[in-house]
């Protein structure tokens, strides 16, 4: 990280988060190192991805990253498009899809409803302002509900935020990303 912030000390909670990490990664993702400076803002930002991208909701796991990697690639983000590019690989068994969600998702052979979704996804992402009830529609008419409408929003929303983070302070993917799911 370009920022020189001294790791702050972590409650239980989150010590215990790093600890759960490295038993199931083997390392702690850099972007959660970095949140570490200031404990409050760390667990406000695991909670919230943990909820965006883990909780029960209409989207599957699958579906979440590959938003995650749309939007990334518009905002060109380097630590995201390989976390979650490599999250992609491992969820489909696909190492072409995850290549391709980052480099261009329209150039992969993608279900009406994931080419709906990540439209609506990258609309947000790069005109917000004009997203109107005929976008809502279109996620309806491929299967998506009210709620999982709100998903892919929040989503969405999420990682331009995380995005702008990362690129702000050139947060570094951990290179065991690059080797995943190949």
């Amino acid at each position: 990280m370009a920022l020189e912030l001294t790791a702050g000390t972590l409650c239980a909670q989150n010590q215990a988060y790093f600890d759960k990490c490295l038993e199931k990664l083997g390392f702690v993702p850099n972007v959660l190192v970095c949140y570490a400076h200031d404990d409050a803002k760390l667990s406000a930002f695991a909670a919230f991805y943990n909820d965006l991208m883990l909780a029960p909701s209409g989207l599957s796991k699958l579906e979440r990253e590959m938003i995650a990697v749309a939007v990334s690639s518009v905002n060109r983000c380097y630590y995201c498009l390989s976390a979650h590019g490599a999250a992609v690989r491992q969820l489909s068994g696909d190492p072409v899809l995850g290549e391709l969600m980052a480099m261009n998702y329209r150039a992969a052979e993608l279900s009406p409803r994931h080419r709906a979704m990540l439209d609506f996804a990258v609309k947000l992402t790069e005109a917000p302002h004009l997203i109107g009830d005929a976008d809502r529609a279109g996620l309806r008419t491929v299967g998506f509900g009210e709620r999982d409408v709100w998903d892919v929003a929040a989503v969405a929303a999420f990682f331009n935020m995380s995005n702008r983070m990362a690129s702000a302070v050139d947060m570094r993917p951990n290179p065991q990303y690059h080797r995943q799911a190949r």
